[in-house]
This record gives C-alpha cells, sequence and structure tokens, in this order.
C-alpha cells in the first residue's frame, strides 16, 4: 500500500556541493545567461532539496505495522472476550486518556490484560487501527459504527478525530441516522452538530418523526425536538408519533417522562374532531386538558396561540419559488420579483389608494413561516417620504400590527426587525405620501435574518442600531446645506478635506444643514467632525425630528466654543431628520461639517475619553470669557486660546484615529 510520495537523498561522488558552488560563481561571474547558467541554477535546486530528508512514511508504515502485533507488545485489551494486543507506549503516546491509564499510578498500569468496556469489538477495533496508522476509511462504516467512534474519540481525548468525525457526520446527516447523531452530540456538548442535527430535524420533520431512530430518543431529547417552533409539522402528526415513541419506550420511562412529552404536544393547534376523536381515543391525554384545549382554541385570538413554523435562515421566503403569492394590491407580480432598479410610476412597483376603505396590500407566504425581518424598498425616483403601518396573520382574521411607522416619514430602502414569530400573511398598509394619494412598493424580501440579528435591538417597536445609519448606503440624504457633493457628508470620508472641499456649509443666521435618514431609528448619540484645517471653533445646536413639523433640540453648543470631532450623546428617542445649525465661526461667517454618523461608534463611549475631551474643551472655553472681558477689540483667537484649540484638536484627533 502507498501512502504518499517517497522522497529519496543521494549526493554523487562525481560533485559534490561546493563544486556546484563553484561553478555557480564561474558562470555568473562570465556574465553569460545562455544554456549553461540555466543548468548551474537546476543543479542547484535539485541539490537544496537532497540536503532535506522526509522518511515520515517509513515512520508511519513501521509504526502501523505494530497494529494488533503481539511483537513488543507489552499489554493486551480485552472487548467483549476478544483479544488485542497493543503497546503501551504508543497509546499513551497518542491519547491522554491511555497515558493517564497506563502511566498515571493506577492499576492498569500493573496489569498485562486490561479490560474495555464502553466500546464494541468493531469499533475499538477501527479506534485501535486509528491509533497506530492515522487513518480511517469512512466510507466502509457503517453510520452506527461511527457515531460509537464518535463517542469514543470524545472519550479517549483524540479532539482531532473527533472534529473530523463531526465534520463528515454534519455532511451525512439523513432520516434514518439524524436522532442517534442528536442523541450522541447531546450527551458530548458538541454545539455545532446538535444545531445541525436539530435544523435537519426542522426542516424533514414529518419523516423524521415516522422513522424508526425516532422512537431511541430519550425523553429529554424528544422534550428538546418538541418544544422547537420549528418543528413544523402538523400537530396531529406530532401527537401520533409521540403515541408511538411511548408504546417503544413504557417499559423503559417512568410515568414522570411520559407526562412531560405528552404535555409538548400543543393540543390547541388541533380541530374540535381531532381532539375528540384521536387524542381522546388514545386514552393517553386527561378529559382537563382536551377540554382546556378546546377552550384555548375557542377564546383566545389566533396571534396568542403558540404556532409552529418553518425556519429558513437568511432565504427570502416572499419569492414566488417559495410558495409566495400577492393576494391584494395593483400590479400584483411586481412586488415579490421586481428589478429594485428598474422601476416608475407606471411598472416595476405594487401600488395602492391611501384612504380609510384600501385593504393596502397583502402578501401570503408558501407556508406558516418564522421570521424577524422585513426588508422593503419604497418608490424612490424622488425626495418624496411614504408612511405606513405593517400587520401579520395566520388565518387573515386576526392580524397584530408588528411596524407603525404612519407617524413617520420613510423613504428608498426600509430595514425593518421585528421579534420573531411565525407569521402566514403580511398586510402592508401606506397611510401618507407627501406627494400624492398612492402607495408605492418596489421589491419585499421577508426571513429569519441571522447575519446581521446582532448588530440591532428592537426599542419601542424602531430599530435601535450598533452601526452607523447616517449613510448613503442606508438611504440617507442631505436635504439642506451647500457643498460641492450634495452627500459628501454622508459619504465616509473624513479625512479628504481642505479648504475647498469635502465639507457641506451653511451661512451663519441662514438655512442650516438637514439630513433624512431612510427610516426611523431610536438614537442616542451621534458623532460629528467640524471643518479643522486651522485653529477655528464654532458654537452650533441640533434638532431632530420625525416629520418635519416637531423638533425636539437634543444639542445645545451655542454658549460652548468647539472644534473638530464632536461626540454627543442625548436621551434615546426616534429620530428620522437630523438639523444641524451654526451660531459661530471664529474665523467667518460659514458653518462647516465634514462628517456625520448616527449612532457614534461604541469605540468611543468610553467615559474617561470623553471626560478628556470636554475638559478640554472647558478650558478653551473660560480663555474665550477671560479675552472678551479684558477688552472687546482683542482678536477672537488669541495665543491662548490657539494652544488650548491646539491640544484639544490633538486629543480628539488621536481618539478618532
Amino acid at each position: 500500500m502507498t501512502y504518499g510520495p517517497v522522497f529519496y537523498t543521494h549526493r554523487s561522488g562525481a560533485m559534490s556541493g561546493q563544486h556546484l558552488a563553484d561553478s555557480a560563481v564561474t558562470a555568473n561571474s562570465s556574465g553569460d545567461n545562455g544554456p549553461v547558467n540555466s543548468k548551474c541554477s537546476a543543479s542547484l535546486t535539485k541539490q537544496h532539496s537532497y540536503e532535506q530528508i522526509d522518511h515520515a512514511h517509513f515512520l508511519a508504515n513501521d509504526i502501523g505495522s505494530l497494529y494488533l502485533n503481539d511483537r513488543f507488545s507489552d499489554v493486551v485489551l480485552v472487548v467483549n472476550g476478544e483479544r488485542f494486543h497493543a503497546h503501551t507506549v504508543v497509546l499513551a503516546s497518542r491519547s491522554d486518556y491511555f497515558r493517564a491509564l497506563f502511566y498515571g499510578g493506577l492499576k492498569e498500569s500493573h496489569q498485562s490484560e486490561v479490560a474495555i468496556t464502553d466500546a464494541s469489538v468493531n469499533s475499538f477495533k477501527k479506534l485501535l487501527e486509528y491509533i497506530y496508522s492515522g487513518r480511517m476509511n469512512l466510507l466502509i462504516l457503517q453510520d452506527e459504527v461511527i457515531l460509537e467512534i464518535f463517542s469514543l474519540s470524545n472519550l479517549y481525548g483524540f479532539t482531532n478525530l473527533e472534529l473530523s468525525l463531526s465534520k463528515y457526520l454534519r455532511s451525512n446527516i439523513n432520516v434514518c441516522n439524524v436522532c442517534s447523531l442528536f442523541s450522541e452530540a447531546r450527551l458530548y456538548q458538541h454545539k455545532d452538530l446538535i444545531i445541525e442535527a436539530l435544523n435537519f430535524i426542522d426542516n424533514h420533520a414529518l419523516e423524521v418523526i415516522q422513522s424508526e431512530g425516532f422512537l431511541s430518543l430519550s425523553s429529554e431529547a424528544l422534550q428538546e425536538v418538541l418544544n422547537r417552533d420549528s418543528l413544523y409539522a402538523y400537530e396531529l402528526d406530532i401527537f401520533r408519533a409521540v403515541c408511538r415513541w411511548i408504546k417503544a419506550n413504557q417499559d423503559d420511562e417512568d410515568p414522570e417522562a411520559k407526562i412531560k412529552v405528552l404535555s409538548a404536544v400543543r393540543y390547541s393547534l388541533m380541530t374540535l374532531d381531532e381532539l375528540l376523536s384521536v387524542v381522546r381515543e388514545s386514552q393517553l391525554v386527561s378529559s382537563d386538558n382536551i377540554l382546556d384545549a378546546i377552550q384555548l382554541r375557542n377564546s383566545l385570538p389566533s396571534h396568542k396561540l403558540k404556532f409552529r413554523g418553518q425556519l429558513k435562515p437568511n432565504l427570502n421566503i416572499a419569492h414566488p419559488s417559495q410558495g409566495a403569492q400577492v393576494m391584494q394590491g395593483e400590479m400584483r407580480s411586481a412586488l415579490l420579483e421586481s428589478d429594485s432598479t428598474s422601476h416608475d410610476h407606471e411598472r416595476g412597483c405594487t401600488r395602492h389608494l391611501i384612504n380609510e376603505s384600501d385593504g393596502g396590500i397583502i402578501i401570503k407566504l408558501g407556508d406558516p413561516s418564522i421570521i424577524n425581518y422585513i426588508k422593503m424598498q419604497l418608490w424612490d425616483k424622488d425626495l418624496r417620504s411614504y408612511s405606513y403601518y405593517i400587520e401579520v396573520s395566520m388565518d387573515l382574521n386576526d392580524w397584530v400590527r408588528v411596524i407603525d411607522h404612519s407617524n413617520y416619514y420613510c423613504r428608498s430602502t426600509q430595514r425593518l426587525w421585528i421579534h420573531t414569530r411565525v407569521v402566514q400573511y403580511i398586510r402592508i398598509v401606506g397611510t401618507n405620501n407627501t406627494v400624492n394619494k398612492c402607495f408605492h412598493t418596489v421589491s419585499l424580501e421577508v426571513m429569519y435574518n441571522t447575519k446581521e440579528m446582532d448588530f440591532v435591538d428592537i426599542e419601542k417597536g424602531l430599530v435601535s442600531p450598533k452601526y452607523n445609519v447616517a449613510t448613503m448606503a442606508m438611504n440617507a440624504i442631505v436635504i439642506d446645506g451647500v457643498s460641492r457633493s450634495r452627500n459628501s457628508l454622508l459619504d465616509g470620508n473624513c479625512k479628504d478635506y481642505d479648504w475647498d472641499c469635502g465639507y457641506t456649509c451653511h451661512q451663519l443666521g441662514s438655512g442650516c444643514i438637514l439630513i433624512q435618514l431612510g427610516q426611523p431609528y431610536m438614537l442616542s448619540s451621534m458623532r460629528m467632525l467640524l471643518w479643522d484645517c486651522d485653529d477655528r471653533y464654532y458654537s452650533y445646536y441640533i434638532e431632530v425630528s420625525v416629520n418635519m413639523c416637531d423638533w425636539d433640540l437634543i444639542v445645545d453648543k451655542t454658549n460652548e466654543l468647539v472644534r473638530s470631532w464632536q461626540l454627543l450623546q442625548f436621551n434615546p428617542r426616534p429620530v428620522v431628520f437630523i438639523r444641524i445649525t451654526g451660531t459661530y465661526n471664529s474665523a467667518n461667517e460659514v458653518f462647516h461639517c465634514v462628517h456625520l454618523e448616527a449612532p457614534a461608534p461604541q469605540a468611543l463611549s468610553d467615559s474617561t475619553t470623553v471626560d478628556e475631551v470636554e475638559q478640554s474643551i472647558s478650558n478653551l472655553q473660560n480663555v474665550k470669557k477671560t479675552n472678551e472681558s479684558v477688552s472687546s477689540e482683542t482678536p477672537p483667537t488669541t495665543v491662548a486660546e490657539t494652544t488650548t484649540a491646539t491640544a484639544v484638536a490633538g486629543i480628539v484627533d488621536r481618539l478618532s484615529v
């Protein structure tokens, strides 16, 4: 059997390494780049390869030859009566478990025969072969043997083997082995394998609960499976599978375990006929429990019931390929398959009239589904804004409002997060359009988003982001302000600016800088860079609004002197519009802003850092007051002010890096 390439080392007596080197020097000194020189280079390369000896394959073959060989053997391992000759030094060198067993002062270190009680003959024999050879062919092994070797690799501390087996098992999960695999993964707390097994069970629920492997689950493992909202199967089928499990395990499980398993079935999701015929006739569920289920079914609104739904992480399920369809709205075909870049008033969008009698746009998903994220693009070929709300339902009768932006101005792409729930129907209702009385949606995505869920929180129904949303990529725009580039304030560039470009400004005493975010966000901080190519300082204030009518003052720096980076913190509040108004510039009559971020980067929330900046700015303000009291004719920027301003700039610039 060959295990890889064989490397031989050889030194020719005809030419030594020194001769080769001398030849190379001679050839190079001649300045000739012809064939002779090339041959010398090749010879050098060949010589270097001769200087490395690699006989690892001989070592592997020699040690592998000791497998099941009584030559040099100093211990016999007995598994279910079958004897395996082994070598303690080999076993100890490969495993901490065997090192402790044979060289840790235990009684086994003095025995010539050691019983192995936690393995079958086949699995231990394959593991022993791996110990000696480092190889294992999984293609010739049955799933049961691989699973047992997987557990043994954990027991004996063969970490690399355990990882390799885990990868193999995760890529070869099927209906027949998934329950056994899940049980083993739970036993040894192998998280990746647990997740893969549960995801497979969720996606093949009916097949798995009807398989023979399902009957081998422990009561604890079975409860973990049944309690998942993502175990998407008809509840009557789940109940019948539980009955099969109870019948198969009635001699092994105590009555308390049976009660716990039965309690994991969601009887309120069954029809009255199913409860009175199938469940009642099984005699496994008490009449009181059946009556309680009937009462819940009849008295609670549907959104209060604990539904099951399919779970397809990071997949857009609002698509015809997933069985989704638009049930209500004008130009229905556009919403789920439209090109988000090619749309106008007449094509590429689904719409409805904004009035009290219009029911909005209704989408039906292919199956009840677990979702937490809705991405919707509003018509955005001009500066119009929309207001709307979104409701979800399981039966088209009981609707729950999960997004309420009816009092906020929204534009372009909406990235909406909701608390995780099972949904079958989605209704989008527009309440306002700043241009006309029609609500337009260009595209829609619905999913369970795991890739970005750690970057947001939900506060009072609004997204509280952990990243900057005042960017062009997040559909924020500059509505008012003077700049060579309309959205330079939001383009992320806070380094390339000078006297002529890279900033947005407005005349003091007239106008402002006005930014609109793509949607309402719950914000409590901002960061802003004022133009600082010299030692000037500014005063300003900032207001926010959700509708351009009602404004709240969140930052007031009108009585302070500030420059360069501004770290601003305020009480959490909904924000759509940000209005920055300058009131003073020590150099001229224009207020200049280079860059804006909302919220501020998390890295700048350190209290010591903030205190250091605020103290330096306070020093600058004291200098200004002193100078003003001395003489009204003194130029605003004195030497002392310049020194303090420079210090502040150095501190803030250092922090921003």
